[in-house]
């Protein structure tokens, strides 16, 4: 079925920036994206990928001309009914400002439309104004702000909360 890449464990991979590489983030790429977190957040990457297994979720990933992951991102479409909320959005810091979130995220958007939804969704810390910029920059606006958090590895070992602000924002597709 067309533009179905990405459900149900369906894999697809899109290389239509030379040699960078879009596609669904394999399970042996787990310990390729240490990068972006904690180890406790990779392992709650590993749980998304079986929600991703049932359908629930798309995880994607750019990869470099030697096949790493330098960025990566998730579709969440139980979150916000009528929508697909990106979530864990994260670029390897050194390559930053090289175009791969915008890529991953038109790729987010396309699937959504994919699956008939209307809205794209997601969220920023206020002072991430880089990544509020391009947010808005690709036409997401703001629609309110709530707190949140997430379960993170302190440097001595032992699990502790993160509690922050976001804004979440919105784009009709």
């Amino acid at each position: 079925m067309p533009g179905r890449a990405g459900i149900r464990g369906e894999r697809s991979e899109r290389q239509p920036y030379g040699q960078i590489v879009l596609g669904d983030l394999r399970r042996e790429e787990l310990d390729l994206i240490g990068w972006s977190g904690s180890p406790s957040h990779v392992k709650n990457v590993a749980g998304q990928l079986d929600r991703r297994d049932r359908g629930l979720v798309d995880y994607l990933v750019v990869r470099d001309a030697d096949g790493a992951p330098i960025a990566k991102g998730a579709i969440d479409y139980e979150e916000t009914p009528g929508a697909g909320t990106l979530f864990q959005l994260a670029t390897r810091t050194d390559l930053e400002g090289r175009g791969h979130a915008r890529m991953l995220i038109e790729e987010a958007e396309r699937r959504i439309r994919a699956r008939a939804l209307t809205t794209a969704r997601l969220a920023v810390e206020p002072d991430n104004d880089r990544a509020r910029r391009l947010y808005e920059h690709l036409g997401y606006q703001p629609v309110g702000e709530r707190e949140t958090g997430w379960e993170y590895e302190r440097d001595d070992g032992r699990l502790d909360w993160c509690r922050t602000i976001v804004v979440d924002m919105e784009k009709r597709l």
